[in-house]
């Protein structure tokens, strides 16, 4: 597992980033940071807050949608970030390329802390 010394600041900045995201962009944040996540730790994490995810089929892997970023709140994404950065924190930094749209990072103090932490990870 690698490690970043910005890593610790990263969870918290991206719950941040979620509660002041337009609905659409909280979508595709919460899917960037469900792709390493399996379905145990879907169900167990924020007291099982992420358990609906679950699909009722073969696992392929959690899709959020907007009715789950509406019901979803930052505490939430807190602890799925924080569950992320310790299991695999490549993923936080690939947030910027799986979410898009780098513009509207900066549309907010949280986003651009966010990015701004991201950063060396970018180059």
């Amino acid at each position: 597992m690698t490690s970043s010394p910005a890593a610790p600041e990263i969870a918290p900045l991206v719950a941040r980033f979620y509660d002041e995201a337009p609905l659409s962009l909280r979508v595709r944040l919460l899917n960037g940071l469900l792709k390493p996540v399996g379905p145990l730790a879907l169900v167990t994490l924020a007291a099982g807050a992420f358990g609906p995810l679950l699909p009722h089929t073969r696992w392929r892997g959690a899709v959020a949608d907007l009715g789950d970023a509406l019901r979803l709140d930052g505490g939430q994404v807190l602890e799925l970030a924080r569950y992320v950065e310790q299991k695999a924190p490549e993923w936080l930094f690939r947030l910027p390329e799986l979410v898009g749209q780098l513009p509207l990072w900066a549309t907010s103090v949280s986003g651009a802390l966010l990015l701004g932490a991201l950063k060396p990870a970018l180059r």
